[in-house]
């Protein structure tokens, strides 16, 4: 409390160790995942690399599925950012690049499989229906602003638009394995603005 009987509002300091733990938790969390699958991902594989004691992982995350949402999460935000160019076609480009980017690294290519593979384990579907609709509320600014500057027809459905522009990267990536190049990322995105435009 001050003079007058106020009390005074914690500070708290951002970043420091608790920070450096968590960063080093996450990149443990997506390396174990890359090098082993999800069955490699364990508390104690985790804990290892991150150089702390696995009950702490446990005790902060509660589960796996929640270490790696996190994980996912924090790097979706860092090496996919949502892209603001000025129009809705720069864009989608701009998000489906990046998108082929991670779908194509070693990293994207285990995530893809992991989560398509673990259909029968529940509490792995539920940590991927909530990247995923994590990710699409992010990335549903790019239409928001696509209709605020009049280049959509009304009503436009944000998901099902994003869901349009992602589906043939992650069926190149998953199933036909064929290439993805900036001519097919611009063929996908030029496709989706004709059915788009006002």
């Amino acid at each position: 409390m001050n003079l007058h009987g106020v009390e005074k509002p914690v500070r708290r300091r951002t970043g420091g160790r608790s920070a450096r733990v968590r960063d080093a938790v996450l990149r443990a969390a997506l390396e174990a995942l890359t090098e082993f699958g999800a069955g490699g991902l364990t508390f104690t594989e985790i804990g290892r690399r991150a150089g702390v004691h696995a009950t702490s992982v446990q005790r902060r995350w509660g589960s796996r599925e929640n270490v790696l949402l996190d994980a996912l999460l924090s790097f979706s935000q860092e090496k996919l950012p949502i892209p603001n160019t000025g129009s809705l076609r720069g864009d989608l480009i701009a998000f489906a690049q990046g998108l082929t980017r991670y779908l194509t690294s070693p990293l994207g290519k285990t995530v893809v499989r992991t989560m398509a593979a673990n259909e029968d384990d529940l509490p792995m579907a539920d940590s991927r229906a909530e990247f995923i609709r994590r990710r699409f509320e992010a990335a549903g600014v790019m239409i928001d602003r696509a209709a605020d500057r009049g280049e959509l027809r009304p009503g436009t459905e944000r998901q099902l638009a994003l869901e349009l522009l992602s589906a043939p990267l992650y069926l190149r990536a998953l199933i036909t394995r064929q290439p993805i190049d900036d001519s097919f990322v611009e063929r996908v995105v030029d496709t989706l603005m004709h059915g788009l435009a006002k």
